[in-house]
């Protein structure tokens, strides 16, 4: 996490940079609308808008991985609950294979 704080800290620094080398005003027109903005702005708001429609582009399989993932955690203890039930099958078969040795070697002994 650490890691990550000073790449932000980083990135800011350039942005910040970036913005006071490229102070110049450009005129800017979307479809019926025209603005004057600077250019660094222009720039840094059209990557933080590529940003949000890639974070909204992997939504889908954010989701569809985690749900994959709570899947295979349900199934994981399933699987470990039925282990456990097999696990003591077989002690207490292994216990009743005990006694009936011990119940045949007495009857031997008589």
């Amino acid at each position: 996490m650490r890691i990550f704080s000073i790449i932000a800290v980083l990135v800011a620094l350039l942005a910040v940079v970036f913005a006071f080398q490229n102070a110049i005003t450009i005129s800017v027109k979307f479809f019926n609308v025209n603005f004057e903005a600077s250019l660094a702005i222009v720039l840094i708001l059209t990557l933080g808008i590529g940003i949000l429609i890639g974070l909204l582009v992997s939504i889908p399989s954010v989701i569809k991985r985690s749900s994959k993932i709570s899947k295979s955690k349900l199934k994981i203890a399933e699987l470990e609950n039925e282990s456990h039930k097999y696990l003591e099958t077989i002690t207490h078969q292994r216990q009743r294979i005990e006694n009936l040795e011990r119940h045949l070697n007495l009857k031997e002994n008589q």
